[in-house]
């Protein structure tokens, strides 16, 4: 009876994960620019998806910009990572402490404070502040998912490494990088995904020429929704699943049976 209860609450969650994202992706088909019923197949909002440049532009933007914080994030989060894994230091347990912050403040309060110290110093806004930005919230995503996955490395391998000769750089490049690599992948797509999704602070640091995919689907909400809002964020999803899919077969996130 346990085992029935544990697959019907298992199926009640997926379904309410994955129905509205599989209701939005059907109507971003539907001819109708008001869901009206009954459903009537159209390609329609792709097509116009595909004309509409200011969407387009602001599509490749997020792109650019999350895959450049993901390249930034993954290599600082990783040596942040590594340093604190191996060495002791005075600080060190404030240090780890400081990372949680970033992930539990709002972020309507790290917009809002980012703005203004960007101000400060003299960058303002735009696609620099923008990255900035986002890597400053994605490295301590990078950091704890690498720093997981150091909990798992034997440091008797790097022991053995050093005594035969290898350098400090030799042992980092050629045994602990290979070993955390599934946990590099896995913050990378953490800080991609944290960036790509990220609303409140590229609203308060974009440009009005600068904007970016979230950002342009709220305006576009506020002025009057859109089925094409539907075609896109379809296209997103299934591409973001493919490429999940892609990196946990290569990696075995999910392990070997």
């Amino acid at each position: 009876m346990s085992v029935i209860a544990g697959r019907v609450f298992l199926g009640a969650v997926l379904v309410f994960l994955y129905l509205p994202i599989a209701v939005m992706a059907l109507m971003s088909f539907n001819a109708s620019p008001f869901y009206a019923l009954p459903f009537e197949f159209s390609t329609t909002w792709y097509t116009r998806l595909a004309g509409n440049a200011e969407m387009q532009a602001a599509a490749a933007r997020s792109l650019i910009i999350a895959s450049a914080t993901a390249l930034i994030a993954t290599a600082l989060g990783t040596a942040a990572a590594i340093a604190l894994w191996r060495f002791e230091f005075p600080g060190k347990r404030v240090l780890q402490l400081l990372l949680f912050p970033p992930i539990a403040i709002p972020w309507l309060i790290t917009g809002t404070a980012m703005l203004i110290f960007f101000f400060s110093v003299g960058i303002g806004r735009g696609t620099p502040a923008l990255i900035l930005g986002h890597v400053a919230l994605a490295i301590p995503y990078v950091i704890v998912v690498v720093a997981a996955r150091l909990r798992t490395f034997d440091p008797v391998l790097e022991e053995a490494a050093r005594s035969l000769g290898a350098g400090a750089w030799t042992v980092t490049r050629r045994i602990t990088l290979p070993w955390i690599a599934p946990g590099i992948v896995a913050g990378a797509l953490f800080a991609f995904a944290v960036s790509f999704d990220q609303f409140v602070v590229s609203y308060f640091l974009a440009t009005p020429g600068d904007t970016t995919l979230p950002v342009l689907i709220y305006t576009a909400i506020r002025k009057g929704f859109t089925p094409e809002i539907n075609a896109v964020s379809t296209l997103i999803i299934l591409a973001s699943m493919l490429l999940m899919f892609l990196v946990s077969r290569v990696f075995r996130f999910g392990g070997e049976r």
